[in-house]
């Protein structure tokens, strides 16, 4: 499959992606990761394999794309939740009464 990753073409096939990434040690994954054979790995790293570019010419995005377009899971970043608002200790108290405080 041809693929465009840093403005390059690369004919990127399922099997020579595997072949490629096979007695790699995966890098600690902490945002986009894809996932090979039994083992996750991150997405630049992968990238930076398959490609031997810079990790710095192409974005996870591009390489999130081109592998899912292969058949290989991907996963992105994950959304946090978002903070809950800690009420002040008069807000708690009316809370706690019955009523809402307007502070």
């Amino acid at each position: 499959m041809r693929c465009v990753i840093a403005r390059f073409a690369f004919d990127l096939t399922k099997s020579g992606v595997l072949d490629s990434m096979k007695g790699v040690k995966p890098e600690q994954v902490i945002g986009e990761s894809v996932v090979i054979g039994r083992h996750t790995y991150p997405a630049k790293q992968v990238g930076q394999v398959i490609t031997r570019q810079d990790r710095r010419d192409f974005t996870a995005a591009e390489i999130l794309r081109a592998m899912t377009q292969l058949g290989f899971t991907c996963h992105g970043l994950t959304q946090t939740a978002a903070p809950r608002r800690i009420p002040s200790p008069l807000q708690h108290a009316s809370a706690m009464l019955g009523s809402a405080a307007t502070v």
